[in-house]
């Protein structure tokens, strides 16, 4: 018999908790319309429900499993990420479990051939990478929903089994232990995984390719020194004609992945028997003699798939009920923690009458370009990985053997680790042109940089919940012009946050001024006296101007909140 309050998975490390079934009101006939369903409590789900409340809005969040998804999965959460956790009130517990990184190391033949080594500065919070397991993430998620119980109503044990006019708000029918009962929300958002039944119920599907090759997942417990770093083999004597992947994780636990070969049976691969076999085999090649436990395993192909259009009327598809991105370079669930922020904040300000309807227009073009530049960016490190043609097999070798001794050739067997992605074709996004005046700083669409102004404050520490305004002065007071622009890009935003970066001292009552005496935020935004940069509730740049345009700032923050020009 399983303990109480624990579900009948078994882990080496992790309790999994048991969810118990909680009769809804619905099903006692109760009719309610609520603002936003979200369809699957996997990390990403729970991402939206978190930045949905945060905003005021309830949300019902719906799972059929009375548990978190079994196995470590996604591992690695990219600093961009680790920015998003932090908004959501996160950065404790993660930061105290996960294990952040910055190097890796490519072998060939055993040899090693390149380090990587990921860009980062004393300027940044956190580290490039860190790697957690799938499960820690759900429950420190799990957790924080439940500090919402008026926002977020959980219901698990609970599955979406039909959808129906979402032209007009979206009806849902939910199965649970109780029986049947019918949902209605004015928006949905479907987080139900990569098989997505709410996609097949709106007779969708995605659209792209099936990669070739597939690579074996397994978790082991062991006691192992090497730091963490991602290592990967190309052509080892544990897998000479192919890949393994080496990540640490915390608790002891070491990811180790390899390909299998196209004669290879998958069925078989998966086979405890040789899976054992396998793992032995390389840590044999690694050097690692002492014992080891063997703790999950999975398997998985590198396919490159989305939808055409990521909203289809009230419905909004987020995370791999979108798309589907090859797993080379941490990509999958990096991009849907921003899918789900880019859908929750947008639903947010229409729901709140803060924004036009016409805002989520720009969800599916912002977040399939995103997808898109995943697919040109690991779709390079997937055709490196497992190459799917004898051209392709020729060009991996001859760069890995000139690797031996041309060091040019080496960062190609690295595998692209994800970056934010630019907006910059989006239609929220503004004055692009502009974008000329300035040789620095991040671009229109682009993500806000941090930088530091004190051993424990950071520049996004600042960020509001709303827009935010950087405005960059050298002088002693603000303009009286510019002060009124803030009064109304509040009228505009109730959320909207000035923050004034300062190179004197200067104490302006209403303001938050940053001082920055020695020119870090200046450099790092390419700014000067005067600068302004509009940035979005997602830290991205919704326009900048290297000297403040009053006029072209309200348009901008008009265009961003729907309106039209």
């Amino acid at each position: 018999m399983k303990p109480a309050g624990k579900s009948e998975l078994e882990s080496l490390y992790f309790d999994y908790p048991h969810f118990e079934f909680k009769r809804p009101l619905e099903l006692d006939g109760q009719s309610t319309r609520h603002p936003v369903v979200i369809a699957g409590a996997g990390p990403v789900g729970l991402t939206a429900a978190l930045e949905l409340a945060r905003r005021g809005i309830a949300s019902v969040l719906l799972d059929k499993n009375d548990t978190l998804n079994e196995g470590s999965r996604a591992i690695c959460i990219s600093r961009y990420s680790f920015e998003t956790l932090q908004q959501l009130g996160l950065t404790e517990p993660f930061a105290n479990k996960s294990l952040g990184w910055t190097h890796g190391r490519c072998y060939y033949r055993n040899k090693m051939i390149y380090r990587l080594e990921m860009p980062h500065s004393e300027e940044e919070r956190f580290l490039p990478m860190y790697n957690i397991q799938q499960q820690y993430i759900e429950q420190f998620l799990v957790d924080k929903a439940s500090e919402y119980p008026q926002l977020i109503d959980m219901r698990w044990q609970s599955e979406v089994v039909s959808v129906g006019n979402p032209a007009q708000g979206v009806e849902l029918t939910v199965k649970t232990p109780a029986g049947e009962y019918p949902l209605r929300a004015e928006y949905l958002l479907a987080a139900d995984g990569g098989k997505s039944p709410i996609r097949k119920m709106l007779g969708l599907r995605m659209n792209g390719d099936n990669l070739p090759g597939n690579y074996v997942i397994a978790d082991i417990r062991m006691d192992h020194d090497f730091p963490t770093e991602r290592r990967s083999f190309f052509e080892s004597e544990a897998n000479p004609n192919a890949t393994i992947l080496i990540h640490k994780e915390p608790d002891n636990i070491w990811r180790v992945d390899w390909q299998i070969l196209d004669d290879e049976d998958p069925g078989e691969a998966i086979e405890e028997k040789n899976i054992r076999g396998r793992i032995q085999a390389i840590l044999d090649m690694i050097g690692h003699t002492g014992p080891w436990e063997l703790e999950w395993w999975s398997i998985y192909t590198a396919n490159t798939l989305c939808l055409d259009d990521y909203r289809h009327e009230r419905v909004l598809f987020i995370g791999d009920a979108a798309h589907i991105v090859p797993i080379f370079g941490v990509r999958g669930l990096n991009n849907g923690f921003a899918d789900a922020v880019n859908a929750a904040w947008k639903l947010a300000y229409v729901i709140n009458g803060e924004a036009q309807e016409n805002i989520l227009d720009s969800y599916s073009p912002e977040r399939r370009g995103a997808t898109l530049d995943v697919f040109r960016n690991a779709g390079k490190s997937s055709r490196f990985m497992t190459p799917p043609t004898r051209g392709y097999e020729l060009m991996r070798k001859a760069v890995l053997e000139l690797s031996l001794s041309q060091e040019f050739t080496r960062q190609f067997a690295d595998p692209r680790q994800v970056q934010p992605y630019t907006y910059s074709d989006s239609p929220i996004t503004s004055f692009k042109n502009r974008d000329a005046a300035m040789t620095d700083g991040p671009n229109a669409g682009s993500a806000a940089i941090n930088r530091k102004i004190s051993a424990d404050d950071y520049l996004l520490d600042h960020i509001g919940l709303g827009f935010t305004g950087l405005y960059f002065s050298d002088q002693e007071r603000i303009p009286t012009e510019t002060l009124e622009l803030f009064t109304q890009l509040r009228e505009a935003d109730k959320n909207f946050t000035p923050l004034v970066i300062s190179r004197k001292s200067l104490h302006q009552e209403g303001l938050d001024v940053i001082e920055d005496t020695h020119g870090n935020i200046f450099d790092g935004y390419g700014a000067q006296g005067g600068t302004f940069y509009l940035l979005r509730p997602d830290r991205h740049v919704t326009a900048r101007w290297i000297s403040i345009k009053t006029e072209e700032v309200r348009q901008a923050l008009h265009t961003a909140l729907g309106g039209t020009n």
